[in-house]
């Protein structure tokens, strides 16, 4: 039993060391301006990739292509990236007032543009987080690459199979397949991946899109060329990043746009000596968390309040959806979509000016001076740092904001338990370092009881990525004396930011309220409950809702 916790324990040293050589690697690779993946500028990064094989990659190390990892990552890169040889960072440098069309990845919120055939353009306007992120994710992708290449070349003059022949006359098609001609392909592709037919079959609609429901054949077949042109013609893939990105990246531009257009609007509405509770959360819990269950009662008879937050959240509710909002509009509500480059929309909330007899707390207990509700969209690691501490500084340097509480609800990782499942941390620890944030959670375990959601206090880790996390690291952090219960991307810079304006900077009330909660998406610790194993669907409906109502409790001081 002695030798094995020994073995985990030197496994959990590699992989953390295999994180802080990613990290000092892409910072380095940063600012030297550009790097080529695939060739020696790369191997530092490929190799701690490969030591560390985190659990979304699934079975980056082996001959194998990994499908689940794959459709993760494609879903958080612009299309057509796997057909571009130059990717350049940049920082936002103007391009959405240019003809080029901006590209949204469908699970990750920023804007690239398709320059030509070769080059794809990615703004950077999020932090580093985002330039980690897309590095790790574009390593994953190439090394793949590199597999289908070595499953499909013959010979150093660029000889190839019989099913890369195939696989690229069905990719020339310019018609949507025919079933059969799709079931050839997909055999074809099967045998290219060291994949069974029924493995591609299973995952090959996740791919697809309207426009192109054959895509994963695209993906594959693009993948492979581009490595077979690095190995034959020594066409190395590039990643550059941009002067201008190199010149800005810390600078805080984004979040203090950000936050001046926050406090503009709030000076124009003569909010701003009121007192003010900022919320970190997604833009529909808060809103309809107060407005929507008195409003919808009678469409919905003798359903739960949960059952109502489950219908607004399906695909199909724009309509009941758009009603809420009208209503919340009408009581004071301001949104303020992002002009920043930061993607983080807000709402501002005027407690003065909502009649709260027809909201979903008609006992709201409210001080003389009514209180604001800022709330946030979600924050994107680092980035949540430069938001939090551009908001939390003085109006045009005198006016101080009276903000009394920060409230993060958010998605996390857990190590014990399942989805949806509720987790109240007392500390946030920053992986790869000895930094470590302890503080007082106005949110307890206790709070949440009786609602048939298991609840976890305890630590919890902010990573580098949710991409770069592997069994062996997150096991020493659960079973050692750290007793991490989770993991997460920005609760250590929330937390920095906030003890840094409240303790030192002196521009919010010493005493200023902090709330954590988070409910699990994944657990990484399990096979097939990993972010690559799908969403939550409604699963994390209840556990949202149920953590923003106890929040607004708290703000409207409801016992």
């Amino acid at each position: 039993m002695k030798d094995t916790k020994n073995i985990s324990r030197s496994r959990a040293h590699e992989s953390s060391a295999a994180i802080e050589k990613m990290y000092i690697t892409m910072r380095h690779l940063f600012n030297r301006g550009f790097y080529k993946p695939m060739g020696v500028s790369g191997d530092t990064l490929r190799e701690a990739l490969l030591v560390l094989r985190p659990e979304i990659y699934g079975n980056i190390a082996e001959e194998k292509v990994e499908l689940n990892g794959l459709l993760y990552v494609i879903e958080r890169l612009p299309i057509g990236i796997e057909e571009c040889r130059f990717i350049n960072l940049t920082s936002d440098e103007g391009y959405s007032k240019s003809h080029f069309q901006a590209i949204v990845p469908p699970k990750r919120r920023r804007n690239c543009y398709r320059i030509d055939e070769e080059q794809m353009n990615v703004e950077i306007t999020r932090g580093r987080s985002d330039i980690y992120d897309i590095l790790t994710h574009l390593t994953f992708i190439f090394i793949e690459s590199h597999k289908i290449k070595n499953r499909v070349l013959q010979d150093e003059i660029g000889e190839v199979s019989r099913d890369w022949i195939k696989l690229e006359m069905a990719v020339s098609q310019t018609k949507k397949l025919t079933l059969v001609e799709k079931e050839k392909a997909i055999s074809h592709a099967a045998n290219i991946l060291g994949r069974t037919f029924e493995e591609v079959l299973n995952i090959y609609d996740d791919f697809g899109t309207e426009v192109a429901p054959d895509r994963f054949l695209h993906v594959i077949y693009w993948l492979g060329k581009l490595a077979i042109e690095e190995d034959v013609d020594n066409s190395k893939r590039t990643i550059t990043f941009s002067p201008v990105l190199r010149e800005r990246l810390g600078h805080h531009i984004h979040g203090e746009i950000w936050a001046n257009n926050i406090k503009e609007v709030l000076k124009a509405n003569e909010l701003l000596d009121r007192p003010i509770h900022v919320i970190s959360a997604n833009m529909h819990s808060v809103m309809n968390s107060i407005f929507a269950t008195p409003h919808l009662k009678t469409k919905f008879k003798d359903k739960s309040d949960f059952f109502i937050y489950e219908e607004l959240s399906k695909s199909g509710a724009n309509e009941v959806r758009s009603q809420v909002e009208s209503l919340a509009l009408k009581q004071g509500m301001i949104f303020l979509a992002d002009t920043s480059g930061t993607n983080i929309d807000v709402q501002i909330f005027d407690t003065a000016k909502i009649d709260w007899s027809k909201t979903a707390f008609p006992k709201a207990n409210l001080t003389e001076k009514k209180p604001v509700l800022i709330v946030m969209d979600y924050a994107f690691g680092e980035q949540a740092y430069e938001t939090i501490d551009e908001l939390l500084r003085p109006y045009k340097k005198d006016t101080l904001l009276r903000v009394e509480s920060v409230s993060i609800m958010g998605k996390a990782g857990i190590l014990e338990g399942g989805k949806g499942d509720i987790m109240i941390p007392n500390a946030h620890i920053n992986e790869g370092t000895a930094d470590n944030y302890f503080f007082e959670n106005e949110l307890t375990p206790k709070m949440f009881e009786g609602n048939d959601i298991a609840v976890y206090a305890g630590p919890m880790v902010t990573v580098l990525g949710t991409s770069l996390q592997n069994k062996d690291l997150l096991k020493f952090f659960h079973e050692s004396t750290w007793g991490v219960i989770g993991l997460e991307m920005e609760g250590s810079y929330y937390q920095k930011a906030i003890q840094a304006a409240s303790k030192i900077r002196k521009s919010v009330p010493h005493d200023i309220k902090v709330r954590y909660a988070y409910y699990a998406s994944d657990n990484p610790l399990e096979t097939g409950s990993t972010l690559a194993s799908g969403g939550l669907g409604t699963t994390g409906v209840k556990p949202t809702y149920l953590i923003t109502i106890k929040i607004l409790e708290q703000i409207f001081n409801i016992k």
